[in-house]
C-alpha cells in the first residue's frame, strides 16, 4: 500500500511539473508571437511588471520593467529591425513550485542579417502567472 501511495504522489508531482513547464513554454510562445507582430509592449507581458525585474545584456545590468521596455523600444524602433524571432529551448528546469530556470538560444531573422545568442531566464509564478524576473541575454 505504501508503494502505491508513493507512486501516486510521484505521478501527481510529475503531472504538476509538466503543467508548469507547459505554462512557461506558453509564455515564451506568446512573447514570440507578439515580437513577430511588432508588438514590443505585448512581448513585455512575459516579464514581471516590477522595478525589481533584472535584465542583463551587452555587459550592462539594468533593473525595472519600464527600463527594459524603453531599452527594447530604442534598440528595435521598427518591424524591420525587430525581424522574426525564433527560440530554441535547451532546458526548462523547475527549481521549486514557483521558480524555474530556462536556458535557450534566440535568433532574429532579418532581411540583412540573422543575429542571435543565448539566454538564461529565471521565471517565478507570481499571482498565479509565470513571469520572467531575471533575463541574461547575450
Amino acid at each position: 500500500m505504501k508503494r502505491v501511495v508513493i507512486g501516486l504522489m510521484a505521478l501527481l508531482f510529475s503531472a504538476g511539473l509538466w503543467a508548469n513547464e507547459a505554462e512557461i513554454r506558453q509564455v515564451l510562445e506568446q512573447q514570440r508571437q507578439a515580437w513577430n507582430q511588432g508588438d514590443i509592449p505585448g512581448y513585455m507581458q512575459g516579464y514581471w511588471h516590477s522595478d525589481q525585474l533584472r535584465f542583463i545584456s551587452g555587459g550592462k545590468i539594468k533593473y525595472g520593467w519600464d527600463t527594459t521596455l524603453k531599452g527594447y523600444l530604442n534598440r528595435y524602433p521598427d518591424a524591420a529591425t525587430m525581424g522574426q524571432l525564433q527560440f530554441e529551448l535547451e532546458s526548462v528546469q523547475l527549481l521549486a513550485e514557483d521558480a524555474a530556470l530556462v536556458v535557450g538560444r534566440w535568433t532574429l531573422i532579418r532581411e540583412k542579417d540573422q543575429p542571435g545568442g543565448e539566454f538564461t531566464l529565471i521565471f517565478r509564478k507570481l499571482e498565479g502567472q509565470w513571469r520572467i524576473v531575471h533575463d541574461h541575454t547575450s
